[in-house]
């Protein structure tokens, strides 16, 4: 008898083996979905965030919620937060540490002028409910000296305190800067960056950088977004619908032209 003959498989474990190769290929795809580097991808973090959209955040599902704010693609952004206030998009659900230090990365992680206003607005919603008092906030999240600089940061000095995300960014370091009056010294010192980083913004006499690293305060204009396309509606005689680069001059479309009509050779010719 041949040694393959007495090999036995444990079915329970090959099918448990299957799956998690089977999730961890979807995986894979949804992080190239999410990557959003081709028109495709693109494509499917729309239809992907609209259908998240339409189920709602609830505790079970908020984490993916914050995985798709993470996208780096305002259609898919539009798309993932619908007619919603973005300031509200998240106050259904209790915050915590993951959500206050995930969306304090993402204001980390994105340069000066490259965050979508939405994605801002979002963050900004959320740390003004966590912080509104201070100490209850802090206890949720400790905030650093760095977590200072990734907020103030995004300050545009020269829209003035009556931008609404500059004034949504002062009102959150105005309630760390309350943090102060306290024994605690490492609050103390973030409270004080806090209003160091105000104080910048408000005098005309200092820039930014008087409180922030300039390294922080380099911003970017490069966009390396792509597009998705549009659907073209089907035509009254049939066919199929072409798709259009949304980037593209309206009126313009990236699918098969119909030929236009040729002249009628014989009825130019004169009897």
């Amino acid at each position: 008898m041949s040694q393959a003959s007495h090999i036995k498989f444990n079915a329970p474990d090959v099918i448990i083996e299957g799956e998690t190769q089977i999730h961890e290929i979807e995986n894979k795809m949804l992080q190239g979905v999410f990557s959003c580097r081709t028109t495709e991808a693109v494509e499917a973090a729309i239809t992907y965030a609209r259908f998240l959209s339409s189920s709602g955040i609830t505790p079970e599902n908020y984490p993916v919620f914050m995985q798709m704010l993470e996208v780096e693609n305002h259609w898919v952004i539009d798309a993932l937060i619908g007619q919603r206030d973005p300031f509200l998009l998240l106050s259904s659900v209790q915050p915590n540490r993951f959500i206050v230090s995930r969306l304090l990365a993402m204001m980390t992680r994105w340069q000066k002028g490259r965050i979508y206003h939405k994605n801002l607005s979002v963050i900004l919603g959320v740390l003004q409910s966590v912080y509104s008092s201070a100490r209850d906030g802090y206890r949720i999240y400790a905030l650093t000296i760095a977590d200072c600089n990734a907020i103030g940061k995004h300050l545009d000095k020269k829209k003035g305190q009556d931008d609404p995300l500059n004034r949504a960014i002062l009102e959150v370091l105005e309630k760390i800067s309350g943090l102060e009056d306290t024994d605690n010294a490492e609050m103390e010192d973030v409270a004080i960056h806090a209003t160091a980083i105000r104080n910048a913004f408000f005098d005309d006499r200092k820039s930014m950088e008087d409180s922030i690293p300039a390294v922080l305060l380099v911003s970017s204009s490069v966009n390396n977004e792509i597009s998705p396309r549009n659907r073209v509606p089907v035509e009254k005689k049939g066919g199929k619908a072409h798709l259009r680069d949304a980037s593209a001059t309206p009126g313009t479309r990236s699918g098969p032209q119909k030929p236009a009509p040729q002249a009628d050779s014989d009825s130019e010719k004169k009897d």
